[in-house]
């Protein structure tokens, strides 16, 4: 994400702190909804949400949606009954913020281990990179990166990777409603994407360069929003540890259910292009 565009979203996140909550939703004493919670980089999904229960005190929970450790933003949090309502998460269109390198690659297709450096015979323009963008929207055959959580006979396909017995994993269908070019200078390119469920942004970036026969590692991160919850709304650990005993950060079962019916799906509208940056696509 570019400075600026990042320095705005951690601005309008920290006034929208303080919006007015709702009461608790809750059943024999137990919590139930949803948390708009903004997973910080460096940490697993899993512990960013041990440390969420261990602030509020959370029973029953789950997280809808894995974010990479190298990867921040709006990770919903399902608490109580809430955690039925998983799966109907998983399938609300989802907003990515990304920049990445077209000069390296790496196992894991980001920079969060050893890189490579690619020797690319000529840099692309702006022009080709939208044109190869474009193939990417719609309903596309994507392959996972072998790292990554996806289960194999009951194993997640990173631990493979990790004993150097890579898991070649079987493409399947994704979509992709839009792709937005804000920027590119090389070998750096900025784009947002709006997703269903199961898209990958690293194998994106890998695809990419594959068509443009350059390197593809993704270099930054960040999920901006999964339906309903925007990454400018979402609760940061400090919010939630001064909110003490108050509940605020609670969106209640019955409004949860509320927001997951609504038909047809809302998908995000892409940014307004400006003459230095275009959409390409819009499904």
């Amino acid at each position: 994400m570019g400075k600026d565009a990042e320095t705005d979203l951690q601005s309008q996140r920290s006034r929208n702190q303080g919006h007015p909550g709702k009461a608790a939703a809750a059943v024999g004493g137990a919590i139930h909804g949803a948390l708009n919670f903004y997973k910080p980089r460096g940490i697993t999904s899993a512990k960013a949400l041990y440390r969420v229960r261990k602030i509020i005190g959370l029973g029953k929970s789950g997280h809808a949606g894995t974010l990479d450790p190298a990867a921040e933003g709006v990770l919903v949090l399902c608490l109580g009954q809430g955690t039925k309502l998983t799966e109907a998460w998983m399938d609300q269109p989802k907003v990515y913020r990304a920049t990445a390198r077209l000069d390296i690659t790496s196992e894991s297709f980001d920079t969060d281990g050893e890189v490579t450096e690619v020797q690319v015979e000529r840099r692309p323009t702006a022009r080709q990179i939208r044109a190869a963008l474009a193939q990417f929207v719609g309903h596309i055959q994507q392959t996972p990166p072998s790292i990554s959580a996806i289960k194999v006979n009951g194993q997640p396909a990173y631990r493979s990777a990790r004993r150097g017995q890579p898991l070649v994993l079987k493409a399947r269908g994704v979509h992709i409603h839009w792709l937005h070019l804000h920027s590119y200078c090389w070998p750096e390119v900025d784009l947002e994407m709006a997703c269903g469920r199961g898209t990958y942004v690293r194998a994106l970036i890998r695809d990419l360069g594959m068509a443009l026969e350059t390197g593809g590692c993704l270099s930054s991160l960040t999920r901006t929003a999964v339906g309903p919850f925007r990454a400018i709304d979402a609760w940061t650990y400090e919010a939630l540890e001064a909110e003490g005993s108050g509940n605020r950060w609670l969106t209640p079962l019955h409004d949860v259910r509320s927001k997951l019916a609504r038909r047809p799906v809302a998908i995000p509208p892409a940014p307004v292009a400006s003459d230095s940056d275009t959409t390409v696509g819009f499904l």
